[in-house]
């Protein structure tokens, strides 16, 4: 993946944590920790990636401690 490609995907993700953050969930003290900002071209590609995948897996965590507290109802599969 080109750095600007992995800069956009940054840049996508980091405005999913920020839905999060309006809701009142924190998504990752990792990726704050980190410093790299989707505007922050002029850190390395290693820098954004790790951003990347701190926002992944912080995205990933809030979504499986959702899973475990809501009810889940069966979907049947249906084509349109």
């Amino acid at each position: 993946m080109k750095k600007q490609e992995l800069i956009h995907l940054h840049g996508l993700l980091a405005e999913l944590q920020s839905q999060f953050d309006a809701a009142g969930e924190t998504v990752s003290e990792e990726y704050r920790e980190l410093g790299v900002q989707p505007t922050s071209i002029h850190r390395s590609k290693t820098d954004h990636k790790a951003a990347v995948f701190a926002l992944i897996h912080g995205v990933t965590d809030e979504l499986e401690g959702d899973e475990n507290t809501a009810e889940t109802e069966a979907v049947t599969a249906t084509a349109d």
